[in-house]
């Protein structure tokens, strides 16, 4: 979307601005499954095939920034285990590093980009159409402003507040004014990430994806940069300098797109004169930001629990989760592209469409994050000796955070299922409780869970707490879809879930055993991760996994086209 003005991505087409009569992108209705759907309409292929290639561009750009972003993850987790141990000074920094985790849940990956998203798709459709005055850019100057002052103010408070806000944290800490400068230096993300959240859900709900997905980079280089540069002098208060600069670098990286975007308003000759933008719905925002809120205070949950074990047990939970979790956060890339077409497709009240989108991701999603996690569960010991086991970080350290991430990824199914349903919740634009409702649920039996099994089985009893509770609040978030979100046929979905499940538990053993038979861990991981991709791949084609099936029906016809051209 978007047109081919000034700004234009050149790595992406650019597709017309769909209207109540136009079918938006990437709305095209999937051919033939059994289930009600229904015939594509007439003279619409063309722009669906159309749309569907800029999803999938538009998808693979961001997978590839995204898999960058998270490989230069690693890299920063491996210099700050390289470099620091897994000791008293890595748990005093990962407490501050609460506070960029949560910012970044909060300011832009889901929190504000759920209000935003919605708000600019309006907005950009408006312009599309030929409003008076400029409704980008009247929105900019009834929000930015605003939002502005408040990221300032709250990074602000954080930074006054950093002695009590370590001591809520991690009240057990033997050194906590370490925890207390690092918090304050992180502290100054609130500022920098607010405005790089503001600039990435404008950019996305103009389909300008790369820059947005380019910010992560920026940012691990930013922290990876300041560790080796003044490690030596500052310790791992580097690090938290690093997180400071790294804010600033993801502003920078998407200023310029967003500013190009703006000033194809001006040069229409459209002043702010027509329609003023409506304010931002506040009960939208508090159902937003609390829910957001609420699912990030799992992490509050755990370091708090684990700050009355022995030290390094929250930085061993740390590295876990960080690795653990990069199969969700690469299958959670086709719902950031697709959130804006389903957004608008609710907005045009077609939510066939919607329902459509929606089923396919979660099947690709669901598909994606259980390949994955058969993977970590097999390879566990072979990831975390490969990434990790160097320098300060002992064969010890490596075990017991090789077990930690086991059980953790057991809770990824849920956490992906959560972050693709909730999409839905939110994507007409409406207040709704539900969501924090199911997470409220979750975050109550994650509670009471970590705190029950923190004592017989210590870092693991927090890691099973967090598969459950996240597991309770995406079946609660499935179970409520219909009239608070998009009205998807729940049985099929749960059927189709059911299918990568069941292949994703019969290959994991598999791998594992596998890799457990060969001594070098590079070796182990060639072998166990290649045993469980072939059995992941032909258990899904027995079970005719459907995102599976339609992935290998592309594939073989390009590689027949390319044989036959």
């Amino acid at each position: 979307m978007g047109g081919t003005g000034v700004g234009a991505d050149p790595s992406l087409p650019s597709l017309p601005l769909p209207s109540a009569r136009t079918a938006p992108p990437g709305s095209a209705d999937p051919p033939g499954p059994p289930g009600g759907h229904h015939a594509p309409r007439k003279g619409a292929g063309r722009p669906e095939a159309a749309s569907n290639r800029f999803l999938a561009k538009a998808a693979l750009v961001t997978v590839a920034l995204s898999i960058a972003g998270a490989l230069l993850g690693l890299g920063r987790d491996q210099a700050l285990a390289r470099l620091f141990g897994a000791g008293s000074d890595t748990d005093a920094f990962l407490v501050a590093w609460t506070v960029p985790e949560f910012a970044a849940t909060l300011l832009i990956e889901d929190g504000l980009a759920f209000v935003l998203i919605p708000a600019f798709s309006v907005a950009v459709t408006r312009r599309a159409r030929g409003a008076a005055g400029d409704p980008v850019r009247a929105l900019v100057a009834a929000t930015l402003p605003r939002l502005t002052l408040a990221f300032a103010a709250v990074g602000a408070l954080l930074i006054a507040g950093a002695p009590y806000l370590v001591e809520a944290l991690a009240p057990g800490l033997p050194d906590p004014r370490l925890a207390v400068d690092c918090t304050r230096l992180t502290a100054t993300c609130v500022f920098s990430f607010g405005l790089a959240g503001y600039c990435s859900a404008a950019l996305r709900a103009h389909r300008r994806f790369v820059a947005p997905a380019a910010i992560y980079v920026a940012y691990n280089t930013g922290i990876i940069t300041a560790m080796f540069v003044l490690g030596g002098r500052w310790g791992v208060r580097s690090a938290a300098l690093g997180v400071a600069v790294g804010g600033a670098l993801m502003v920078v990286a998407q200023g310029p797109s967003l500013w190009r975007q703006l000033r194809r308003g001006r040069s229409t000759g459209d002043g702010l004169d027509g329609e003023p933008a409506r304010p931002m719905d506040l009960t939208l925002v508090s159902t937003v930001l609390l829910f957001a809120l609420c699912r990030q205070s799992q992490v509050l949950i755990e370091r708090f629990l684990a700050s009355s074990l022995p030290a390094g047990a929250i930085s061993h939970l740390n590295y876990a989760q960080k690795v653990a979790q990069m199969p969700m956060v690469l299958s959670l890339m086709l719902c950031t592209v697709t959130f804006p077409v389903v957004a608008q497709a609710i907005a045009e009240g077609d939510t066939e469409r919607a329902r459509d989108r929606v089923e396919r991701d979660l099947a690709l999603v669901s598909c994606t994050v259980l390949l994955g996690t058969a993977a970590v569960v097999a390879c566990a010991p072979q990831i975390i000796q490969l990434l990790f086991q160097r320098g300060a970080f002992t064969a010890e350290d490596t075990a017991a955070t090789a077990t930690v991430m086991r059980v953790y990824a057991l809770g990824l199914l849920g956490h992906t299922l959560v972050g693709a349903l909730v999409r839905s919740y939110f994507s007409s634009g409406r207040p709704t409780w539900y969501p924090l409702f199911a997470m409220t649920a979750g975050i109550i039996a994650t509670s009471w869970i970590g705190v029950l099994a923190v004592g017989p089985w210590g870092v693991c009893g927090i890691a099973v707490a967090n598969a459950t509770g996240i597991t309770i609040s995406a079946l609660l978030l499935l179970y409520g879809m219909g009239p608070r979100s998009v009205p998807i046929r729940t049985r099929r979905v749960v059927a189709e879930i059911g299918k990568p499940l069941r292949a994703a538990l019969i290959a994991a053993p598999a791998g594992g055993l596998c890799a457990s038979r060969v001594d070098s861990p590079l070796l182990g991981l060639v072998v166990g991760g290649t045993v469980v991709t072939v059995v992941f791949a032909l258990l899904a084609w027995v079970f005719r996994v459907e995102g599976f099936a339609s992935a290998l029906r592309s594939v073989t016809r390009r590689v027949s086209h390319a044989r036959f051209r």
